[in-house]
């Protein structure tokens, strides 16, 4: 008979995960297979760490993979003790030593953000205002033009492959995801405008992939950097993305009109708006373009619950 063999020796596979593992087990007794979670830190990205000691300087949090992190005092809450969990961002100062922070910064690594220049670098590049205790260099590399303190460009923020520094790019391009969407028509996205085309805007869709907003769609311009919801027209078939503003026919009707008519009763019966009222001001109010407004208005009107009167709209007596 041959010796008894060690049960590590039946392991069949394990597969190492960014975020996970497989471990099968297979033993003439038993078959075993599951699949365990752990988590792992990530550099620019927000985590939850645990406290692990406490120091004049700060507490350290278990950083897991990349070792203990400190969080400075001025960053830590006063609640916080040994064994509290806490939602931080881990980045690198300025001497590259890994350091959490407890604020947010506007943007993380992945995603794309409207950030001003505060600082010039001869030999670096810019820095960028990302809401942190540290600047977010844009180097010389990944800029598309020129930039001066006070400006805003719109940088997907990174790893530095070369030295795991956390940076920005204005090369948009290079990291929007060129896949073929899958979004749904009329599906309600995030939006990033990016650059003014002759037929519109391009935008940035969830962090992803872009799309335009046809200027005669539009009720008004739209400023680069601004942030918006918008809604999916359609999916070309050639993957390109067509978006709208506001949401299609009567499923944006129906819903404004009931918020107008709700506007009216909580006025008085009269507020200061028609189909001649500047589409700005409607936005600002409504938060929809004037031909939607408009639409809407037009809706009530019909059901003979408001009348237009003295450059607004009224409800009718016996709609209150």
């Amino acid at each position: 008979m041959g010796g008894t063999r060690r049960p590590d020796a039946f392991i069949q596979a394990f597969t190492l995960h960014t975020s996970q593992f497989t471990l099968q087990i297979k033993l003439p007794f038993l078959r075993f297979s599951a699949t365990v979670r752990y988590f792992m830190a990530e550099i620019g990205k927000q985590n939850r760490l645990t406290v692990i000691k406490e120091s004049s300087q700060g507490s350290y949090l278990d950083g897991e993979n990349l070792g203990e992190i400190l969080l400075p005092k001025a960053v830590t809450p006063d609640w916080a003790t040994v064994g509290e969990v806490l939602d931080v961002f881990v980045y690198r100062d300025s001497e590259d030593r890994l350091i959490a922070t407890t604020r947010k910064p506007i943007a993380t690594v992945g995603q794309f953000a409207c950030l001003k220049v505060v600082e010039t670098h001869e030999r670096l590049g810019v820095f960028l205002d990302w809401g942190l205790e540290k600047d977010l260099l844009l180097p010389f590399r990944e800029q598309k033009r020129l930039l001066r303190p006070g400006r805003s460009v719109v940088v997907y923020v990174m790893l530095d492959p070369r030295s795991d520094r956390i940076v920005a790019s204005a090369r948009l391009n290079r990291h929007v995801d060129i896949a073929r969407p899958d979004y749904r028509s009329g599906e309600a996205v995030d939006l990033l405008v990016v650059e003014e085309t002759p037929l519109g805007y391009r935008a940035i869709i969830e962090n992803a992939h872009t799309g335009l907003l046809y200027k005669s769609e539009l009720s008004e311009p739209l400023e680069y950097g601004q942030r918006l919801q918008g809604f999916i027209k359609q999916v070309r078939p050639d993957g390109k993305v067509d978006l709208r503003r506001d949401p299609a026919g009567y499923r944006r009707v129906l819903p404004l009109a009931e918020e107008i008519f709700d506007a009216l009763v909580e006025s008085g019966g009269f507020i200061p708006f028609d189909d001649k009222t500047p589409p700005e001001q409607i936005r600002s109010r409504f938060g929809v373009s004037k031909k939607a407004f408009k639409q809407a208005l037009g809706s009530l009107y019909k059901q003979r619950r408001v009348r237009f009167e003295n450059n607004g709209t009224a409800v009718v007596e016996n709609e209150r």
